[in-house]
């Protein structure tokens, strides 16, 4: 039996490896070894999605986290290697742009196996973001790139990916299959909407934890005043990352938000379902948005998903008081039809024959 490891982080890419985990676990026919690096070691961040999500608990937990960028990506680096030399796959899959897929890329490729890069070909074009540094260099060393869109294919084709050996394939936005799985049962597991007394329209979903926004106490000052503003008009709920929960205690940032600690899938997709809007700083939250059909108003100066935008069911504000509220109200009138087809379906299994063609 052909065996592949796959090496997860943070809590986006649990969501998209439980996607094909469970594709794998249908067809039995490979073997799945999963590594936890740790990077998202809080047990709400963590622990809760492997028991929601049904994936198979870890092989290996590497515990690495609260580490500089080149400290965290170096102790996962030398750690992956050495599970690798023990497990022996034939291939390695990485999701997104975090320390851990550049680490688990490059443990891989410098072992001679091969790397499959999920969500592959997205740019910010945005080089202070540490996340782009890594979505790049992982793309030039992957020999699959698993791309979610046209406009991520095209990137790639920019770059002289077509002269490259590596193959490149359009396989649509594995989120979506995950939104559509779990989201017929959220409503059962999940108790969130009383628990806060939400109801149904009548509150925002907002999540903050970007650096660009989290480090710069202008920026974040601007975005919770915003968030303050649209606040008077219907309750803003905030899941809030413990660090950026800490940068606002130091820097005596207050507020009257509903401040919520973070939350697992099932209660995610509930306050997406019934929220009136999101509010983001998030790559992967602007898309669950739109699969629910919500606008999303998102704190940054570019996106990845720029489909969302120019299609019009996203605003970019980057962290503008002024620009967030007048988002908010302008999609408060919008009658936008979210039912066009941008991501993709049964996005898992077409990952997985790709898998089979190259393992």
């Amino acid at each position: 039996m052909k065996k592949i490891v796959t090496i997860l982080g943070a809590r986006p890419q649990f969501v998209k490896a439980a996607v094909l985990s469970r594709v794998i676990a249908k067809y039995n026919d490979i073997e799945e070894v999963i590594i936890h690096t740790g990077q998202h070691y809080d047990a709400n961040m963590s622990d809760i999605f492997f028991d929601e999500m049904e994936i198979p608990n870890p092989k290996y937990n590497l515990s690495i986290n609260g580490l500089s960028h080149g400290a965290m990506t170096g102790q996962m680096l030398s750690k992956i290697e050495e599970v690798l030399k023990v497990e022996r796959p034939d291939l390695v899959v990485i999701y997104g742009d975090t320390n851990s897929t550049l680490a688990g890329a490059l443990a891989a490729k410098k072992m001679d196996i091969k790397v499959v890069h999920v969500e592959a070909g997205l740019r910010s074009f945005n080089m202070k973001m540490p996340e782009e540094i890594n979505r790049i260099l992982t793309d030039r060393i992957s020999d699959l790139l698993i791309c979610p869109t046209d406009t991520a294919v095209e990137n790639l084709n920019n770059e002289g990916f077509s002269k490259m050996p590596s193959k490149v394939v359009k396989s649509g936005d594995i989120m979506k299959d995950a939104v559509e799985y779990y989201g017929k049962s959220s409503t059962e597991k999940s108790s969130i909407l009383e628990d806060l007394n939400l109801k149904k329209n009548e509150f925002v979903l907002a999540t903050i934890h970007r650096q660009e926004n989290t480090d710069d106490i202008l920026k974040l000052k601007s975005i919770f005043e915003g968030l303050e503003k649209i606040n008077e008009k219907k309750r803003v709920v905030l899941p809030l990352h413990p660090r950026t929960k800490a940068i606002l205690g130091k820097n005596k940032i207050t507020h009257n938000l509903t401040i919520i600690n973070p939350i697992g899938y099932f209660d995610m997709l509930e306050l997406l379902k019934n929220c009136n809007l999101v509010v983001t700083d998030s790559g992967g939250l602007q898309k669950e948005a739109f699969f629910l059909k919500k606008h999303c108003i998102i704190a940054r100066d570019e996106t990845e998903w720029v489909e969302l935008v120019s299609k019009g069911f996203a605003k970019i504000i980057g962290t503008s008081c002024d620009d967030m509220v007048a988002a908010f109200e302008k999609f408060q009138n919008s009658n936008a039809n979210f039912n066009v087809e941008l991501y993709g379906n049964e996005v898992g299994e077409k990952i997985y024959n790709e898998i089979l063609n190259i393992i």
